[in-house]
């Protein structure tokens, strides 16, 4: 309780949900965060340091074209003490 839960993923495309975790191993954000909550946790915040806008979200991230330059996100949750 109190402590802080970081979680970085691949960004799918807003709206999508779970539609790409499997083939393209990506997740939307939104959905995340709802789940996450759900859960009991609070959201502190996000980071965009992995965020890239080039990334069109239609390919899977271990496609040789997008590999290491994938559009990332990085939230903070907290457990409520």
């Amino acid at each position: 309780p109190g402590g802080p839960w970081f979680i970085t993923d691949h960004a799918a495309a807003a709206g999508s949900g779970l539609r790409d975790a499997e083939r393209l191993h990506r997740i939307d954000p939104e959905i995340v965060r709802r789940q996450v909550e759900e859960a009991g946790f609070e959201y502190v915040g996000a980071s965009e340091g992995l965020r890239n806008s080039a990334d069109t979200h239609a390919r899977t991230v271990f496609d040789p074209s997008i590999r290491g330059r994938t559009d990332q996100f990085v939230m903070r949750f907290r457990k409520p003490s």
